[in-house]
């Protein structure tokens, strides 16, 4: 069995020192991929005053202190930023990098955030609308020598981006957990497509829409890239095997000790997805996580 491993990691609720010690972690251990988030808030928002570093800053901060891992961001709201903005924002980051960023766009969903920091929050099908502009905007201004685009939500005309990436084909993820339009987004616009905390048997039907809308648009689906991200809740130390009804209760997790998360990882894996990402949220359990380096990584990096 063959999985590209990563490391999706919040920068909220722990010390720049230990986000830090985590990404340098990652790097060292040969993890294929280590991303951040987009939130303003901590999630889940308990407190306002929990701490929640920026997105772009945090992204930045992560391609400076690694080598070898590709960064990148899972995702980034769409509605935050113009795409003109994003697009500069990942080119520079992706030259701190030396051609190691990758991003992903959504369409977002925290609603507290959004009205707090003064961003109207449309219904969901507006979002989508706004993150499908946004997606060609950005793709355009990597790859073309000029970019147009006359949208509903977006207005460009002639626009430059320079530097391009160093990477000619810098990846740019579609993520999200809907069942038709994302994966169809996906498909038409993107080059990565990422599934948030969702069982086998739901990405097995979100990667056959995938392959779908790639039929429908001419694309060879080997051209997108896929991925998922799971809650981390392996024991300290390997932990435990959990019950069947507790694995159950997690469905979008890695639950129990290393054989019963390899073999959660086999299921993904026969299900055609690449990639699996293990989010991290504090307090980080750094016996788990040093386990699942040694017992479980050798397994699908062999």
């Amino acid at each position: 069995m063959s999985l590209k491993l990563g490391m999706h990691t919040g920068p909220q609720d722990l010390e720049m020192d230990e986000l830090l010690r985590l990404w340098k972690r990652a790097d060292e251990a040969g993890f294929h991929w280590v991303s951040v988030w987009d939130h303003f808030y901590a999630n889940p928002l308990r407190s306002r005053e929990d701490p929640c570093f920026e997105g772009v800053a945090a992204m930045a901060a992560l391609a400076a202190v690694t080598s070898r891992v590709q960064v990148g961001c899972l995702v980034f709201c769409a509605l935050f930023r113009t795409p003109g903005l994003l697009a500069k924002a990942a080119v520079t980051i992706d030259h701190i990098s030396n051609g190691r960023a990758q991003i992903g766009i959504g369409a977002g969903w925290f609603k507290e955030e959004f009205e707090d920091f003064g961003y109207a929050f449309p219904p969901l099908g507006e979002r989508l609308s706004q993150m499908e502009e946004a997606a060609q905007i950005v793709r355009s201004l990597w790859r073309d020598p000029a970019t147009s685009f006359h949208g509903k939500y977006y207005d460009i005309e002639g626009a430059v981006g320079s530097p391009k990436p160093i990477n000619p084909k810098m990846p740019l993820w579609i993520g999200g957990s809907g069942e038709k339009r994302t994966p169809r987004m996906a498909a038409q616009h993107a080059d990565g497509f990422n599934m948030p905390y969702l069982p086998p048997k739901l990405v097995k039907r979100r990667l056959d829409t995938l392959a779908e809308g790639c039929e429908r648009f001419g694309r060879d689906p080997s051209e997108i890239q896929t991925s998922v991200n799971l809650h981390f809740r392996m024991g300290a130390g390997g932990g435990p095997e959990a019950s069947d009804q507790a694995a159950r209760a997690n469905a979008g997790a890695l639950v129990g000790g290393s054989q019963q998360v390899i073999d959660r990882l086999g299921e993904y894996a026969e299900v055609g997805i690449q990639g699996v990402n293990i989010a991290l949220r504090p307090p980080v359990d750094w016996d788990a996580l040093e386990t699942f380096i040694s017992e479980v990584m050798p397994v699908f990096h062999s």
